[in-house]
């Protein structure tokens, strides 16, 4: 019986082994990379938050992604407009799709809305994964932070922290991303720091709407992107 015994064990032992030398040629079948769902944009449009409108930040989150090899996928820029005459306004969470989203290295930044902006108190303690490591541009590169030269870490968004656009009177998206002279943008934190305020999608508003507003603020006019599909 003992013998019996050592034989299945064995044979169990060699079925283990098997699996693992498998596993270890071939680690890319455990955990398949994910294609690029999310990323900030590795260059802004240079005219400050005049971005043609949400129509305009779209269209270059989604030439900068066709570029990088992600262009069968649909792009939105992660921006709230605000009611202003005939224009509805738009709240940035509700034009990203569902999730989830990856980084251009294939890790995860949220698993859905909720998990993104930390809709319930687990969601809101756990976190999402914004940080300086992971909200890479549609290169993999990182985004230069605190402590970096240039300081690019101001995201154009326009909103509060729970993604939805301001309803104060006041002008939150230099007027609705049409303006580079007058107004002011409410700004995230691509790396959730500097300030005293980690918040990576509603940290403070802009100097201007102007690019060289946006450069001493601490940005470049560049924003999140969002494939909706």
């Amino acid at each position: 019986m003992s013998k019996m015994k050592s034989a299945v064990t064995a044979f169990g032992l060699l079925i283990f082994l098997g699996s693992y030398l498998a596993l270890a040629q071939n680690p890319g079948q455990q955990n398949p990379p994910q294609p690029m769902s999310f990323f900030v944009t590795s260059v802004g449009l240079g005219k400050g938050a005049d971005l043609g409108g949400l129509a305009g930040a779209d269209a270059h989150c989604q030439a900068l992604a066709m570029a990088a090899g992600g262009g069968n996928k649909t792009w939105h820029a992660y921006m709230s407009t605000q009611a202003s005459g005939n224009q509805v306004a738009v709240n940035a969470r509700d034009r990203i799709g569902s999730g989830p989203w990856y980084n251009a290295k294939g890790a995860r930044i949220a698993k859905d809305v909720g998990d993104l902006h930390g809709d319930t108190l687990d969601q809101a303690r756990l976190g999402n994964n914004v940080g300086k490591q992971t909200t890479l541009t549609e290169k993999g590169q990182l985004v230069n932070g605190v402590g970096d030269t240039p300081n690019t870490h101001d995201m154009l968004t326009g909103s509060l922290p729970d993604g939805r656009t301001y309803t104060d009177g006041m002008d939150h998206t230099c007027q609705n991303w049409t303006s580079s002279t007058t107004g002011t943008a409410q700004l995230g934190h691509s790396d959730r720091n500097g300030g005293g305020n980690t918040s990576w999608n509603s940290a403070h508003p802009s100097a201007g709407c102007s690019q060289d507003a946006l450069v001493r603020t601490g940005g470049a006019g560049l924003f999140y992107c969002f494939a909706i599909n």
